[in-house]
């Protein structure tokens, strides 16, 4: 009570004070400085600030110098860990032993065990540039052993004794099996179970065994029965991932007692036999009879993954079935016939066994259509490309082909849960470009993934399954069906307007038959309107990528000559009233120029091929869409005009159009809401969009270096869009006769030619050398080897080492020559040999150039190679230049009635017998003179002499070919062949013939060929100083020397087959190689460097980016220019208009330009084939304006006004670009440089607005 009396008056006494300083002219005196004014103070006096003080900042404190600190390194992981054992019945502890602690220090960053450990959270799903993938499949090496497992392996190895401590009795058996070899007497040891302690040791007795008792089961295999009937057996079907049952033995007492009566059994010779089943190459795949029928289905899948609501095909169901086995599959059908259904189930199976899946594809937009398709099939779906990440911890991750590549490489965490990849449109593999990351893939992934491949028909699907076999290790099944869910039916059409509108005419029926009188009606339809149709101006119409006049001269349907805008809307106008009266609608017009698909859709203003209702849709779902863009970016121009023709049914669907708009084109057109799409090939490589019918506009188009007609896998992919599924019972496909019918034959090649094969596009890139550098146990070759490419000469490998050994053995065998006199005559060989290959190489470029053409006249006397003589004089006749090699007509002299041709005649070594005779002078017969009149090759005229005869040429070619006859062959020759014959022997008794020198008669200045004869002189005259020429015995003796040394070339070619040499990218890969070693970016040990490491980040222009961060040239510019700068790398267009540049973007371009010339005269001379210019001129700066002014802020509106480039190509080069930005980023991460990655930063924040970077529909 008191303490309350005294708080409430001191209260009171402050409220009174309190009310009095209030008078006070500055009120109550201040107690704490006031806070707004001591900021003010702190912010406008910086020099108050304590850095400014000299007394303080110019104090240090001295640190002692620690050398020994360098040497600290981080504690490596404990080998061992203690493991204790405890009773089992008290729990008292018994003992502690330490035992060796698997995979320790084992990370991702030193080891490619998938028993490593786990990388950080933030790396877990693309992994990280400094990490190493996981082990691939198929290779030989496992990285799961340890070293403490090899260590323990090598004790087991010191302890035990194969030849003396290994058993060959089992225990309970009298007698056993002998496992050694046959001439090696083991003990048979007696059993004898006895009741011991647990720490006693077993007594083993050993008795001898009767040499009886040993039995060679290479004889018994000879005998009728055979003694290994189980392994005939059925074997035990697989059951659910590759587990099968183990059949259980079930023994009688009575069998039991039996077991004392086995003998022992010699295996030794049985092992030769067993590791010749091993798998052949051709084992690899296993092609699949998809005609059998499957009635059991449900009974061999009882429990299925998913089910359908409809009934599977049988190639479905053959897939399911070895999906269940956790094997591999190769799918090939046609468009649409349901591959889909094997993709899904590989994923169901993997959400089933809570594993994860892998969906790729070729291309990004694909991606996005997966996505929205497996998320309303499959709730858990992730998406990851370039710019987006969804869900990326999903159970099914939907990713492009380049994404996976990444992921392997920088070895990701989500590997290790993999269980299914399913690579969609495998085919893809024949693109130039991208193929070669297909390769890659399958390659690097780890054996413990199973691989779902689905691809449109190819014909060599078993030889592409048999590589990914051989290379993973596992049988591949190939599951192909030709068979087309809708069939398609081919017409031509010729109509225009009028009467001929319905002029359509059926060439291949449903049935893939050729129909011959279909053809013909259509060319005479063709022939009767040509005189009505009154063309205008040939270049009516044609705009920037229309056909040019390559086009019109070509009968291939692509003929446009005399077609402008009039005809074009006529003829459409009539096709879609044909379409429409025979209810053919919806339609996609397939056309190959991005302007053409702009322009048919312009002129179709008055077709509205819509109901009322059905444009009300169109419009809601149009604005709903176009809602998420910009005020500005809704009104683009390209926007309203896409939305006047959808709400009339018309949809254009091609690059150059807004990605979001191609979207709502896709969606609208799976709805049925467009019935005419006008679509460049691109279209056809999409999901699966059909429609009812698919228009041609033409059968040729341009291929980046000229005119040509469809390849069969072309016109394929886009005609398999007719038809769907459940819905028409048959497909049309519409080729357009514009001016002239193609050809029948290109007709026929193209409908029903074979597909194309699967190629390989491989080829060794600077990003696969440096990541695969970094990794230890992985080499270059490693993925070399196991290429498509290789797998042909892979697959020959063990016969190829078998004739090498055959080679070892005969080599061994060869007889030593004994003469004193021969003792260089394998230098005369080798010279020889050099002498011949030179000689012949240059004849034959000498012979064809225009002086020496010239001379060679009917008339000229030569010196000829012939019958094993390098020395025989003849005298030209003619030259038959018919074939693609010239033959040379001559008459030459020979010995008596003549000299058969011997079968060593062509041999290497008789040629060489001819090079020794030159020396001793011309050829002259020994007996009587004779003749004849030979065809020679260009190699086999050794020289041209100056001496010119007068002969009758076709007198004597007559006469000799008159003596060929049977009844004239004693005929006496002609005068004019008898004067040759006699100028020709006058000629070779001489002493020597002057011959034509190049050099001085005519004063050439070829250095090639001046260097040339020089080297054939220095030969020659080592050859005529041989002493092995003098031997009595030279000719037997070079015969074996040529035998002996024929082996040792062969030795040496079959080495080089064996060898990494002989790889076909062996050359280009150490041309690269030597290009990264002299730009720094690897050792000469082949060890990474600064520049390799950060290239390692790069997805794509490594060299040209890492020059640019290293040489500076970015961190002077600001965000804007960087950007407009780098899009030089994703710029891919070439009719393009110039840019406006300021000053420091044109010398910015002038600096690249430099680097990538140094890079390209670098490449040049490590031998790469590349020229500079192309290298060079493949960085494009068209576009670096518009991504300079986008960057700043100006609306995508305005900035079209700067180029003619087209929307959708820009937003493709933005989105690109961002990618590129990120990896410099992560370059200048890495080299520590805290300015690059602010800019690069907010460079990659200035571009990433507005409709570029609009979000998909399909992710929404």
């Amino acid at each position: 009570m008191i303490l309350l009396l005294v708080l409430l008056f001191c209260s009171c006494v402050w409220i009174r004070v309190a009310r009095n300083m209030d008078g006070l002219p500055f009120g109550a005196p201040p107690i704490l400085l006031d806070m707004k004014s001591e900021i003010q103070n702190y912010l406008e006096n910086p020099q108050l600030l304590p850095i400014h003080d000299l007394e303080v900042v110019q104090q240090y404190w001295k640190h002692d110098t620690n050398i020994k600190q360098l040497c600290q390194a981080e504690v490596a992981a404990t080998p061992t860990t203690l493991l204790v054992e405890r009773d089992i019945n008290t729990g008292a502890l018994a003992e502690v032993v330490e035992i060796v602690t698997p995979h320790a220090g084992m990370t991702n960053k030193t080891s490619m065990s998938l028993q490593r450990i786990p990388g950080p959270p933030s790396e877990w799903v693309r992994g990280n540039a400094s990490n190493v993938p996981f082990w691939p499949g198929g290779l030989e090496w496992n990285p799961s052993e340890t070293m403490s497992d090899l260590l323990q392996i090598d004790d087991l190895m010191e302890e035990l004794c194969f030849k003396k401590d290994l058993k060959t009795v089992p225990p309970g058996f009298k007698n056993g099996m002998n496992f050694g070899t046959s001439d090696v007497n083991l003990n048979l040891a007696a059993s004898l179970k006895q009741k011991a302690k647990p720490h006693d040791t077993e007594d083993k007795l050993k008795t001898e065994s009767d040499s009886s008792s040993v039995i060679d089961l290479a004889d018994l295999l000879k005998e009728k029965g055979s003694i290994f009937k189980w392994i005939e057996e059925e074997p035990v079907p697989f059951q659910n991932h590759k587990l099968a049952e183990k059949k259980s033995i079930v023994m009688s007492e009575n069998e039991d007692g039996d077991l004392d009566d086995i003998p022992v059994v010699d295996i030794s010779k049985v092992l030769s036999l067993s590791e010749k089943q091993k798998l052949k190459s051709t084992d690899w795949a296993e092609i699949i009879d998809v005609s059998t029928s499957l009635d059991n289905f449900n009974d061999l899948v009882p429990n299925p993954a998913f089910t359908w609501p409809f009934e599977l095909d049988r190639f479905q169901k053959h897939a399911i079935i070895h999906l269940e086995k956790g094997e591999d599959v190769f799918i090939a059908a046609h468009t649409s016939a349901g591959k889909t259904v094997v993709a899904e189930y590989a994923i169901a199976l993997s959400q089933k066994h809570m594993t994860r899946a892998i969906y790729t594809s070729p291309i990004k937009a694909l991606s996005n259509q997966k996505f929205r398709d497996f998320k309303t099939t499959f709730t858990d779906v992730g998406l990851l490309t370039g710019d987006v990440q969804i869900n990326a911890k999903a159970t099914c991750l939907i990713m492009t082909t380049e994404i996976l590549r990444s992921m392997l490489y920088n070895g990701s965490d989500i590997i290790r849960d993999l269980e299914w990849v399913i690579f969609d449109e495998v085919h893809y593999i024949n693109d130039s470009e991208r193929g070669v990351v297909w390769e890659e893939v399958l390659i690097l992934l780890p054996s413990h993934v199973n691989i779902v491949m689905l691809s449109a028909t190819v014909p060599n699907t078993s030889e592409f399954a048999t590589w990914v076999g051989r290379t993973k290790g596992r049988k591949m099944y190939v599951i192909s069906t030709l068979k087309r869910p809708v069939p398609l039916e081919h017409y031509l059409y010729t109509g225009l307007t009028g009467k001929t509108k319905d002029e359509r005419f059926l060439i291949v029926n449903a049935e893939g038959a050729f129909v011959p009188k279909g053809y013909m009606a259509a060319m005479e339809a063709k022939k009767s309107k040509e005189k009505d149709v009154k063309p205008s101006s040939a270049g009516a119409g044609r705009g920037r990528g229309a056909p040019t006049k390559e086009v019109s001269r070509a009968p291939g349907g692509g003929g446009h000559k005399g077609w402008g805008p009039p005809q074009e809307k006529n003829l459409m106008i009539a096709l879609l009233d044909h379409l429409k009266k025979h209810d053919q609608l919806p339609v996609v017009a397939f056309t190959f120029s991005r302007n053409r698909c702009d322009q048919n859709s312009s002129l179709l203003t008055s077709v509205d091929l819509v109901t009322a209702e059905e444009r009300g849709r169109i419009h809601q779902f149009f604005q709903k869409c176009v809602s998420r863009l910009k005020g500005s970016d809704q009104k683009l121009p390209q926007v309203t005009n896409m939305q006047i023709l959808l709400k009339r049914g018309i949809g254009v669907h091609h690059s150059g159009i807004l990605p979001i708009l191609k979207e709502v084109v896709e969606m609208l057109f799976q709805e049925g809401l467009v019935k005419l799409l006008f679509a460049t090939e691109t279209f056809a490589m999409g999901v699966n969009m059909p429609a009812r019918t698919v228009v041609f506009d033409s059968i040729r188009k341009h291929d980046g270096t000229g005119f040509r007609n469809l390849l069969p896998a072309e016109y394929i992919q886009m005609a398999g869009r007719a038809g769907r599924r459940g819905l028409d019972t048959t497909g049309t496909v519409i080729i357009l006769c514009k001016n002239d019918v193609p050809e029948s034959s290109e007709l026929h090649a193209m409908m029903l030619g074979q597909p194309m094969k699967l190629s390989s596009q491989f080829r060794v890139t600077y990003s696969m050398i440096l990541n695969l550098l970094r990794v230890e146990h992985l080499r270059v070759e490693d993925m070399m080897k196991r290429s498509f490419g290789e797998d042909h000469q892979q697959s020959k490998l063990g016969k190829v080492k078998e004739q090498l050994q055959k080679l070892y053995d005969q080599v061994q065998q060869l007889p030593q020559l004994a003469c004193d006199i021969c003792i260089d005559i394998e230098s005369y060989y080798n010279n020889a040999a050099s002498y011949l290959n030179s000689k012949e190489e240059m004849q034959e470029s000498l012979l064809t150039h225009p002086s020496m053409m010239r001379e060679m006249n009917p008339g000229r006397v030569l010196i000829v190679q012939h019958q094993g003589r390098c020395n025989k004089l003849a005298v030209l006749l003619s030259i038959d230049s018919r074939s693609k090699e010239k033959l040379y007509k001559v008459l030459v002299l020979i010995s008596g009635d003549g000299e058969p041709t011997s079968k060593n005649d062509d041999m290497i070594w008789t040629k060489m017998l001819g090079i020794s005779q030159l020396k001793k002078g011309l050829f002259y017969p020994t007996s009587r003179v004779n003749h004849a009149v030979v065809l020679l090759k260009a190699k086999q005229i050794w020289e041209v002499t100056r001496v010119q005869l007068k002969i009758e040429s076709d007198k004597i070619v007559a006469d000799w070919d008159n003596r060929q006859i049977p009844r004239f062959r004693d005929n006496p020759p002609g005068p004019s062949c008898t004067a040759a014959v006699q100028e020709l022997s006058r000629l070779s008794q001489t002493a020597s013939v002057e011959v034509i020198n190049p050099l001085q008669d005519w004063k050439w200045t070829n250095m090639d060929l001046v260097g040339k004869m020089q080297e054939l002189s220095i030969l020659f005259n080592r050859l005529a100083s041989a002493t092995c020429t003098a031997c009595s015995q030279f000719e037997q003796h070079l015969e074996q020397t040529s035998a002996s040394m024929s082996i040792q070339e062969e030795l040496q070619r079959t080495q080089f087959l064996l060898s990494e040499d002989s790889l076909l990218h062996s050359a280009d890969y150490h041309s690269r190689l030597e290009v990264l070693k002299e730009l720094n970016y690897v050792d000469g040990n082949g060890t990474l460097q600064m520049k390799g490491k950060v290239a390692c980040e790069m997805g794509n222009h490594e060299l040209i980016i890492t020059e640019l961060v290293f040489h500076n040239v970015l961190t002077e510019l600001q965000p804007a220019e960087i950007a407009a700068l780098l899009s030089c790398l994703v710029f891919q267009q070439k009719n393009a208009s110039e840019p406006h540049l300021t000053p420091v973007l044109e010398k910015g371009r002038l600096r690249i330009r430099e680097i990538a010339e140094k890079i390209g005269r670098t490449q040049q001379a490590c031998g790469l084939k590349e020229a500079v210019g192309d290298f060079v001129d493949q960085f494009r700066f068209e576009l670096v304006e518009v991504v300079y002014e986008w960057a700043k802020g100006m609306p995508f509106a305005e900035i079209m006004g700067l180029t003619d480039v087209q929307e959708g190509m820009i937003v493709r080069c933005i989105q690109r670009l961002d990618e590129t930005l990120r990896d410099v980023r992560d370059a200048a991460r890495i080299i520590g440089d805290p300015i690059l990655y602010q800019k690069m930063g907010e460079a990659s924040t200035a571009i990433k607005r507005d409709i570029v970077f609009a979000a998909s529909l399909y992710t929404q």
